[in-house]
């Protein structure tokens, strides 16, 4: 009997690596992973997991750690998109050099393959939405700029060395687990959060930005295959619905219809860099895979809101230093206003 390979999932304690160890340990695969708990809970991490609380830019922890490893996902990331333009070493660094590391080691341990998750960030503004993979990417902030940077490091050294590469596109992931006291990112776990306090969300803008949300099994489903199917070696690959393309004030009507909540919103200044319509195609999750998103934006936040009251809220951990604070950071961080 064949031996299943073993899976390393980098960001194990976040939302999408503790839900993608969930689907292979019920699966029957040996998962260890690495987390430095920046942007994930520690109680996320499944007891199965060979669990490290390490941070990816330790390059000789990581070789130690992803030893004997088959198939690499990297989901570990700074995922904080408008902060970028405002603490962009931090992010790059946690983006692009963290990537290195992981890919090196995964190579000098002889993986089979790199499954990386890149980010919708990587299309910036395109002249039409939704957008496809085979666009050129145009990144607009430090963060896209350093996943598509990741991915240009993740073809250049596994074309090189042989080891086999996936670029996945997840977008907008929304569900249970999700960090929801984070001020930076999560704009549903905000509103939701703020709501349950009976507070006020604050949005960006007019709110008139347009976004698809993708739940997080129906993100999962797919990852999984990944790991596995030879069509998608070299291949990019948006993974999320297109079929439900809702304005940020949508979003909060949505979530306050939900919780029963008298919505007043706040409006703050947009942030500079946001790109205003950003939808990604799910054509080609569709012919390779048999694509078909089975949850609806309104369920997922219902089971969003059942999760967080019954975890219950939190006050707002402003965990990320700001490094460049002018007339253009937003009030929400610079005055801490969540």
């Amino acid at each position: 009997m064949t031996k299943k390979p073993k899976i390393f999932i980098s960001g194990v304690a976040g939302f999408l690596g503790s839900h993608l160890a969930d689907k292979f340990i019920a699966e029957g695969y040996k998962v260890a992973g690495c987390d430095n708990l920046i942007g994930g809970y520690l109680d996320n991490v499944p007891s199965e997991v060979e669990f490290y609380q390490y941070d990816l830019n330790f390059h000789n922890s990581v070789v130690k750690i992803t030893k004997d490893c088959d198939i690499i996902f990297h989901c570990a990331a700074t995922a904080y998109e408008g902060l970028s333009v405002f603490s962009p070493y931090f992010i790059t660094k946690n983006i692009v050099e963290s990537t290195v590391s992981l890919i090196t080691a995964a190579i000098a341990n002889k993986a089979e393959r790199f499954v990386f998750c890149s980010s919708m960030a990587r299309y910036g503004t395109q002249e039409k939405v939704p957008f496809t993979e085979d666009m050129t990417p145009k990144p607009q902030d430090p963060y896209g700029i350093g996943k598509y940077s990741s991915e240009l490091f993740l073809r250049n050294l596994c074309e090189t060395h042989g080891m086999d590469y996936v670029i996945a596109v997840p977008h907008n992931i929304i569900g249970p687990r999700q960090k929801y006291d984070d001020p930076y990112r999560n704009v549903a776990s905000i509103m939701i959060n703020l709501m349950l306090q009976g507070r006020q969300p604050i949005i960006y803008g007019d709110g008139e930005q347009k976004r698809c949300f993708s739940f997080i099994q129906d993100d999962i489903d797919i990852l999984y295959r990944l790991a596995f199917e030879k069509s998608a070696v070299g291949e990019v690959i948006n993974i999320g619905p297109d079929d439900e393309f809702v304005t940020i004030n949508q979003l909060a009507g949505c979530i306050a219809e939900i919780i029963g909540f008298d919505l007043n919103p706040e409006y703050e200044k947009s942030r500079p860099q946001e790109v205003l319509l950003a939808n990604c195609s799910a054509e080609k999750a569709r012919q390779m895979f048999g694509y078909s998103p089975k949850i609806r934006l309104k369920d997922g936040l219902r089971s969003m809101v059942d999760h967080i009251r019954t975890r219950g809220t939190k006050p707002f951990k402003y965990h990320i230093d700001l490094e460049i604070v002018n007339s253009k950071t937003p009030d929400t961080w610079k005055n801490r206003k969540f």
